[in-house]
């Protein structure tokens, strides 16, 4: 995809540097928060048009703060528009370094990522907002929506106090790379902890009296496997992923292990055929749990925790929304291309809450490794996205 040239943004560049150095993994975000409302409150944003909601406090992990919502009246007649984005980081980015390198910001220590996910998307909104107050810019209501916890499942998004949203019409949130595309879908997950039960025994002196967990979840996975239930998942015209991801269990070599837990996943942009890959989970697993006896024709047992992660969702082409996205990405210079997305965003639970949002990219590359990096062009055409989608009535 081409790409237009820019003149640099110095001031943008400047506060994605400063808010790349702020550490702020999932549940520990109030520091980002504080310096995200310090600057708007110098930008001359008041007391109550900041708020905070209580989203943390729904999260399996408690945390800091809830998602940090602001709300700008209008200077001209037109629809509220909310632009986002995660204040989160993974804690591979906690003590990162950025520095510039050539048309890069990457992180100093080789040891840590650099967190442009999400911080790239916050500075784009927060830049807008600034830029907006601070040259008087006309532009019509807008609320800044800054959600905690995205990469622990989209915790901010789904908790939303949406009535601290205002209503808004056309929802834009900055998460990825290139800045010319525009993710109009995503797909759906369900989360699936998994506990095996067993029988422990002596395993020299009567291994037989013992149920082995261990085996019980070996031979369910070897049948997910065989069956096509794992991994890449393709029945018919439906498709869909599986993955067990986390097996812990076992404390001695001479103990049959009594229990197992389990952690996995299933996704499918198809929202029945994703119940069935769930279904063959519980299956396959009860299936072992049965077949597996010891000598006296005990077997074990299988518990499943199952937790619906995210919906699925696409937006027609034909939405303002998406139709709003395409045109300014035109209008700075870029050729736009709609996308659909096989991970998560906090857009598949805005689309939920009913506020039809596309994702749009400012530049992350490598994310959630020590090879991150963020490129700057993307990041500088993404402000100037931003910006157009900010103003355009």
């Amino acid at each position: 995809m081409a790409r237009a040239k820019t003149s640099e943004n110095k001031a943008a560049i400047d506060l994605v540097l400063e808010l790349l150095s702020i550490s702020g993994k999932s549940g520990e975000e109030k520091g980002v928060a504080d310096f995200l409302v310090k600057k708007l409150k110098g930008a001359g944003v008041p007391d109550s048009a900041i708020s905070f909601d209580t989203a943390h406090k729904e999260s399996p992990i408690g945390g800091q703060v809830g998602n940090l919502i602001v709300k700008l009246p209008g200077t001209i007649t037109g629809k509220r528009r909310l632009l986002m984005a995660h204040m989160d980081t993974v804690p591979l980015c906690v003590g990162a370094k950025p520095v510039r390198k050539g048309n890069k910001i990457v992180s100093a220590d080789p040891a840590t990522a650099l967190g442009g996910d999400d911080r790239a998307g916050v500075a784009v909104v927060l830049h807008t907002a600034l830029t907006l107050l601070e040259q008087s810019i006309p532009h019509p209501p807008i609320t800044l929506f800054f959600a905690v916890q995205e990469e622990i499942g989209l915790v901010g998004a789904r908790y939303v106090n949406t009535k601290k949203l205002g209503d808004p019409k056309m929802c834009f949130n900055w998460d990825g790379g290139n800045s010319g595309l525009v993710t109009i879908g995503a797909t759906g997950a369900f989360n699936l902890d998994i506990t095996v039960h067993g029988l422990a025994s002596h395993a020299g002196a009567h291994p037989e009296d013992g149920i082995s967990a261990i085996a019980v979840a070996g031979a369910a996975i070897a049948d997910l496997q065989a069956n096509g239930w794992h991994g890449l998942v393709e029945k018919g015209k439906k498709s869909g992923t599986s993955n067990i991801g986390v097996i812990q269990g076992g404390a001695a070599t001479n103990v049959v292990t009594d229990r197992v837990d389990l952690q996995a996943e299933c996704r499918s942009h198809d929202a029945a055929f994703r119940k069935k890959i769930v279904e063959a989970f519980v299956a396959a697993f009860a299936k072992a749990s049965k077949s597996l006896k010891n000598a006296a024709g005990k077997n074990g047992s299988v518990e499943f925790e199952i937790q619906h992660k995210y919906e699925s969702f696409k937006l027609a082409m034909s939405e303002p929304t998406v139709i709003a996205a395409m045109e300014a990405i035109e209008k700075c210079g870029l050729e736009p291309a709609a996308k659909v997305s096989n991970g998560g965003l906090d857009a598949n639970w805005m689309s939920d809450h009913g506020f039809l949002t596309v994702t749009l990219g400012c530049g992350q590359d490598g994310i959630h490794t020590t090879s991150e990096s963020l490129d700057l062009e993307h990041f500088q055409h993404a402000c100037r996205i931003a910006m157009e989608l900010a103003t355009t009535v």
